[in-house]
């Protein structure tokens, strides 16, 4: 009796055994990230209390984490070129132009919504006082570049002349002081071009643009390249595959390492704090109310479950503060976990995050009227609608890496008049915030790509149908080429044959008549 009571609770140890595994393998990608962040929030603070820490002994502590950004970045390159290159040769010239007006108009949409939210709420809560000043001191001065001039950098980096120099570097104006005569103090502003390290994404993702639909109108003689990009795109996913089990420990020791360096954590949280609960809130409303309600309204899905899908993008992107960081790990889930057609993703997610930053734009917005605030500046309507346009325009400028949205609110400032030295007042809390809008930023473009794939699923369908179809009709034109020339092959041999006997014959008559002659 025992014995079989021993069995039974055996099964029963390894059923239960079996069905935990089931789960927890299928929540890991899940579950490990949340713990990361919450492991590295937790000792972060943890050791601010405890006492002040070396400068090395914080490095050694972010060192996993710079690992991880420095993993994450390495492939983004191959990835933006071989998934956007397979993505268009499997389009047509007409489908590929449809799904990038598509792209466009959610991209512009969702960015000027975000614009315009920032704009309400930093009206309506007003975190801004002139007071706040008083205790954060004057900013440093920054050179003021001029609208015009990041509006013809934007142009001049999506057509690099260079297109290897295109995969460390981009050009930027600079302003520079030169004196106008010797004799005198005089200076004057000159500008000039000159390169900065950063990878040009934007002219990379325009020249492999061009480049994978000119492959695709190509047809069979490209099929030998196109092969090469899928098994190099398929690499690339593996390695992001392996990545993910390194992902949790190095977003830990990111914010952990982030949040000790910070100083004097608690003056910034009350000098500064209704700005960044202005911000936050903005995020969240955007994040998790009009997006998925835009994605419900015209996919008829449920938007929580297709959030779910991308919820290891969504944390990898809050600990790495980069969307470019997180694109490989937005396509995975959006093409493992949520099926997504790869020829949707392949074109969507590279063009996405770059231009389209939702978080970067609301993000702008109140930063720039939180700062009129500050300073006690007034503005009109035309000014706030300036502002809105301009952060629009702005974050599709804004690089895909950690706090680009600083570096362009120098054109919003300048737009409107507004002192551009104030903006490493609000470094102090960049790190933070940096996150949450990153966060918001590859949400926008994950469900986007759902939207996309929605509306296009009829046309790639079609399309699919029409590869095979001819597929069959080539595949019917060799078999028939085929048995044709077995015909032939058969008939020159018959034909042969009854030559060689008909030969045999002649031979043997003549046998014959010589036998008889003699």
């Amino acid at each position: 009796m025992i014995y079989l009571f021993g069995i039974a609770y055996g099964h029963i140890f390894i059923y239960t055994f079996k069905v935990c595994s089931g789960i927890f393998s299928n929540r890991r990608n899940t579950l490990f990230p949340i713990i990361g962040v919450i492991l590295g929030a937790v000792s972060g603070m943890l050791l601010r209390v405890a006492s002040p820490i070396d400068d090395n002994i914080v490095m050694v502590i972010a060192f996993p984490g710079d690992i991880l950004m420095r993993m994450l970045k390495m492939l983004i390159l191959p990835l933006i070129i071989s998934s956007l290159i397979t993505g268009l040769a499997g389009l047509d010239a007409k489908s590929s132009g449809r799904l990038g007006t598509r792209a466009m108009i959610y991209y512009m949409t969702t960015t000027i919504i975000a614009a315009v939210l920032g704009v309400i709420l930093v009206l309506l809560i007003h975190p801004g006082n002139p007071k706040l000043k008083e205790n954060l001191g004057e900013g440093a001065v920054n050179d003021e570049v001029s609208s015009l001039d990041a509006f013809f950098d934007l142009i001049r980096n999506l057509f690099p002349e260079n297109l290897v120099q295109a995969c460390f570097q981009q050009i930027q104006t600079v302003v520079k002081k030169v004196e106008v005569q010797p004799d005198f103090d005089d200076t004057n502003n000159k500008k000039s071009l000159q390169f900065k390290s950063g990878m040009n994404v934007l002219g990379i993702i325009g020249f492999f643009i061009a480049f994978g639909i000119c492959m695709g109108k190509m047809g069979e003689k490209a099929r030998l390249m196109i092969d090469f990009f899928n098994i190099l795109n398929e690499i690339v996913m593996k390695l992001v595959i392996m990545i993910m089990w390194y992902s949790p420990f190095g977003i830990a020791c990111l914010i952990c390492g982030k949040i000790i360096s910070i100083k004097d954590l608690e003056v910034v949280g009350r000098q500064l704090g209704m700005y960044m609960v202005t911000v936050i809130i903005g995020l969240i409303i955007h994040g998790a109310i009009f997006l998925p309600c835009i994605y419900f309204a015209i996919v008829r899905k449920n938007p929580f479950s297709f959030f779910m899908g991308i919820f290891q993008a969504w944390i990898t992107a809050l600990g790495t503060a980069s969307s470019a960081g997180t694109l490989p790990v937005t396509f995975r889930c959006l093409e493992e976990n949520l099926g997504i057609d790869k020829r949707v993703t392949r074109f969507v997610l590279p063009v996405g995050a770059t231009i389209n930053m939702d978080g970067t734009a609301l993000y702008e917005a109140v930063a720039a009227i939180f700062i009129a605030q500050m300073n006690g500046i007034y503005l009109d309507p035309g000014q706030i609608i300036t502002v809105s346009l301009t952060a629009t325009l702005a974050s599709v400028g804004a690089a895909s890496i950690p706090s680009a949205g600083l570096v362009t609110m120098l054109l919003i400032l300048t737009a409107v008049g507004l002192p551009t030295q104030d903006i490493s007042l609000l470094v102090a809390v960049d790190w933070l915030l940096d996150r949450f809008r990153t966060s918001v930023n590859v949400v926008g473009d994950s469900y986007g790509a759902g939207i996309v794939y929605h509306l296009s699923k009829a046309e790639l369908d079609a399309l699919d149908a029409q590869h095979g179809k001819s597929d069959d009709i080539e595949m019917m034109t060799k078999t028939q080429s085929y048995y044709d020339d077995l015909k032939n092959h058969h008939e020159n041999n018959s034909n042969q044959c009854v030559y060689a006997a008909q030969n045999s014959v002649l031979l043997d008559d003549c046998k014959v008549q010589v036998t008889l002659m003699t």
